[in-house]
């Protein structure tokens, strides 16, 4: 009986799971291939949900169980506008490191923590915008120009640079290769990256939206623009490439059916989504624009005809007049969604958890004490020494004798960059040195910030002296998903550092508060030790109020664009001030920066007089990505919408740096960039010069272990630094010409102050003859640490066809890191397969590997008198 009726049992249960199944239909089927389903989901849409599915905020479509979707989220140096994660250095700094395996292992942490933040948003029942799967990262557009200001988000100027470590943030982004066929390690993919920005871009800021890019050269456009999208596309497995805002040779590049179809598609084999840049398809039709249609049905035609799938913007909800008036057919629209949906369900977005294996990532990755350990790695790695004169590094840890000045030691923002997430803590550069100071004993180093970026002025941010109801540092913050406060707030927290949400290319607020349509309290106390006057520094997008002591003293609550200023605010010693915050937001990105300062006007004799009993100074400047930058309306001298005008230090440092220099200061500089800043006068009045780039979270714990010998710096430059601004192309016409005549270190014909490759240690290193393996195609040499300390040389490997004239002077082919002990040698084998020498050959007008004799040249970096030249047979 008991037999029976387990027999029975095991009838209706199968019984029921073939119901289930046939109920099922072919696009609900976990069973079929991703293409299946997208083809069967496909067919059942009607035109209108088709378009609504192709524009970056997708909407549910609830009578087929499709969920709301967004492709739109950002990873560039860690999960970007999406509140909590761990910020790493910036991409030109982690460029420094040449290390692909370290880049690798940073993007998979980032997409833990991308999975993670995504599984748990899904459960809260609400997912948006930045809080999806889709991350519009890694930028690969060559830094041919360093007054580009979004230069910090690439990987440099070199070709091979870019492309080598732009296909580990893929690996790393998207995890194991995936096939739904069966035989993967992984039926899921764990994200999808975007190769950006497709193909020709690289600045200026300002003419982005109108350029047109006619005049290139096919060696340029094949050998320096196109190679790292090549490679994304065919060795890493890239699911995205995003189209750039400009046109090319008449067409804009998201409209480009050359670039799109010709290259992307029919060349190179790609399989995945090409998504438009924000606002890139408007651009078709908007006056002072491209203007190359009139209409944004035409627009939208235009760009789904050449091949842009997903647009970010508005003008793809034109799709179904664009259909009645005959521009385009829906089944070139079925084209687009049906990628669309196949990458869906690749990422297993219709799918239940428990199918999904990177579902179970927990939430207690994101900023975990091992990512913030590898954000400290890379901060170490990405430093690069320029000068050390005397061997005046490492510096010893005696507080006394050192003083901190500059107007980025003590700021923790500039060290995000740009399009940054929220650290729970940020390691300023003073707070590093101090840190570093305490471990040793010692007490904390004066400090004085001398003057700001620009002006003999020193400011103080007082936001650390705020007091919450009950006595915490910092502000209490409460969030509504609603613009009146109203109902219970979705989040309660507390900040410490000033308010910092820049959605203008940088971050969001807080996890769980909605990105639009939500309001905000910020409250806390001042308590006045001096008489004084103080600024209430602000900056904002939508609505604002300030209130003190219950009496508004700033009040914006209208639908602002981007505003910022100040409120004076005359305190007294002795009195409480309650300092609140109204906040509304209703535009497509959030924007409010708040501190309270004390700001006042300082002398060079007066910054003297602060130091007179100073060894030396670590003066810690250069520039910001406040002002470096995506096109901004943000100005200051030498800027212009994001770019640089000038590539020289600001003339303020530079007259604090010679007054101390002339005062019998040792002076260390610390240079924090995005990019490549002129610094000849600096070789004289700076005993050493440390490139701390802008170094994340961490970055004030790193760069203090290289100031005082905890760390040996590593790091190469990955850009070209120029002696000045005569250096480079002039003008804002030299700025806008693509060509590569005398740009970056392969082709640059003058004496750069550093060149591409170069970087100091603290020990020294001695090259054995390289010899070349013709039975293994590889370059062979030993490498000998000659100096008194463990440390990591960078082994470079450059080609050049000698036959090519009007070619590359030289092109990096081949590196590796290669650590040693204090007099160890190690034998270095770099393999140089046949491809690595694929050059221009102007013959065919193609790029290939041409047989015969080429140059190898091998050493520390670029620079000829670094570098052994040998002569090999390719065949």
């Amino acid at each position: 009986m008991k037999k029976l009726a387990t027999l029975i049992s095991t009838v209706v249960i199968v019984c029921a799971a073939a119901t289930v199944k046939a109920q099922m239909l072919p696009y609900q089927n976990p069973g079929l291939s991703a293409e299946e389903r997208a083809k069967d989901l496909c067919s059942r849409l009607t035109l209108d949900e088709k378009k609504k599915l192709m524009m970056n905020g997708s909407p549910a479509i609830e009578r087929l169980g499709i969920p709301k979707w967004d492709w739109w989220s950002e990873a560039l140096h860690g999960v970007g506008r999406n509140g909590l994660s761990t910020t790493f250095p910036s991409c030109i700094g982690m460029a420094s490191s040449f290390n692909e395996q370290l880049i690798e292992r940073i993007y998979t942490a980032v997409s833990d923590e991308a999975r993670a933040k995504n599984t748990a948003q899904r459960k809260k029942g609400e997912v948006g915008k930045y809080q999806c799967l889709s991350f519009w990262t890694p930028t690969i557009n060559i830094f041919r120009d360093p007054r580009w200001g979004r230069g910090q988000e690439s990987y440099g100027e070199d070709v091979y640079l870019n492309s080598l470590l732009g296909q580990a943030v893929v690996r790393g982004l998207q995890g194991p290769t995936t096939d739904d066929k069966g035989g993967a390690q992984h039926k899921y993919a764990k994200l999808m990256a975007c190769a950006k920005h497709f193909a020709v871009h690289s600045g200026p800021e300002k003419t982005r939206h109108s350029l047109d890019i006619n005049t290139l050269s096919p060696r340029d456009l094949y050998e320096t623009y196109l190679p790292a999208f090549k490679d994304l596309v065919q060795k890493a497995g890239v699911s995205e490439v995003m189209c750039a805002y400009q046109r090319f040779e008449g067409e804009p590049c998201c409209g480009s059916n050359r670039l799109l179809q010709q290259i992307l598609r029919d060349d190179w084999g790609f399989q995945g989504i090409v998504v438009s840049d924000c606002g890139a398809i408007s651009d078709f039709w908007r006056k002072g624009r491209h203007e190359v249609v009139k209409t944004g049905a035409e627009a939208a035609a235009k760009g789904v005809i050449a091949g842009t799938d997903m647009e970010c913007g508005g003008d793809y909800k034109n799709l179904t007049e664009a259909v009645k008036r005959g521009y385009i057919t829906e089944q070139q629209i079925d084209t687009s969604v049906r990628r669309l949906l196949e990458w869906r369900f690749r990422l297993g977005n219709f799918d239940a958890d428990e199918l999904v294996e990177w579902t179970r990532i927990p939430l207690s990755v994101v900023n975990c004490p091992e990512h913030k350990a590898l954000a400290l790695e890379a901060a170490r790695q990405q430093t690069v020494l320029l000068q050390n004169r005397n061997n005046i590094l490492p510096l010893k840890k005696e507080a006394g004798k050192i003083m901190v000045m500059g107007p980025n030691a003590a700021d923790s923002i500039m060290l995000w960059g740009i399009y940054y997430g929220q650290p729970q803590h940020t390691v300023t550069i003073l707070e590093g040195i101090n840190n570093t100071l305490r471990q040793a004993g010692q007490p904390a180093a004066r400090y004085s910030q001398a003057c700001s970026l620009f002006e003999l002025t020193e400011k103080r941010g007082l936001f650390g002296q705020l007091r919450t109801a009950d006595g915490q540092q910092g502000m209490t913050a409460t969030y509504w998903d609603n613009m009146d406060m109203t109902g219970d707030p979705v989040k309660t927290t507390v900040y410490t550092a000033p308010l910092a949400f820049d959605g203008g290319g940088d971050t969001a607020f807080d996890g769980g508060v909605p990105l639009f349509n939500f309001s905000a309290r910020y409250e806390g106390v001042l308590h006045a030790t001096t008489t004084e006057t103080l600024a209430l520094e602000y900056k904002y997008v939508t609505a604002m109020r300030i209130i003190v002591n219950g009496d508004t003293v700033f009040n914006r609550y209208n639908n602002d664009p981007l505003r910022y200023g100040n409120v004076k605010l005359n305190v007294k010693a002795g009195e409480d001030y309650r300092v609140q915050i109204d906040y509304k937001n209703n535009a497509n990105v959030a924007n409010l920066c708040f501190d309270i300062t004390k700001q006042q006007n300082v002398t060079i004799n007066s910054i003297l007089t602060s130091a007179r009993d100073a060894e030396t100074v670590i003066f810690v400047g250069g520039i910001s990505p406040l002002y470096e930058r995506e096109e901004t309306s943000v100005s200051a001298p030498g800027f212009d919408r994001g770019d640089r005008t000038s590539i020289e230090l600001p003339q303020v440092q530079r007259d604090v740096l010679k007054a101390l220099h002339d005062a019998g200061k040792k002076v260390v500089l610390v240079n924090c960039s995005g990019s490549a800043v002129a610094l000849t006068p600096e070789t004289e009045t700076c005993d050493a010069i440390v490139q701390a780039w802008y170094a994340g979270e961490q970055g004030g714990n790193a760069i203090a272990e290289v100031l005082f010998g905890d760390c040996n710096p590593s790091g190469k430059l990955p850009v070209t630094f120029y002696r000045d601004d005569s250096q480079i192309p002039a003008g804002f016409d030299g700025f806008e010409d693509y060509s590569m005549k005398n740009r970056t270190y392969r082709y640059f014909t003058g004496e750069p102050l550093y060149p591409f490759g170069y970087g100091l240690s603290y020990t020294t290193f001695a090259y054995g003859k390289a010899k070349w393996n013709k039975k293994t195609n590889a370059v062979e040499l030993t490498v000998k640490n000659t100096g008194n300390v463990d440390g990591t040389e960078i082994v470079q490997v450059y080609v050049r066809n000698p036959k090519d004239t009007e070619g590359p002077i030289k092109t990096l082919r081949g590196h590796k890191r290669v650590t040693l002990k204090a007099g160890e040698s190690k034998a270095v084998t770099i393999p140089m397969p046949r491809e690595q020498f694929e050059l221009w050959d102007a013959a065919t007008n193609t790029m290939r590997v041409q047989s015969g004799k080429h140059e190898v040249f091998v050493g520390s970096s670029s620079a000829a008198k670094d570098l052994q030249k040998m002569n090999v047979v390719i065949k």
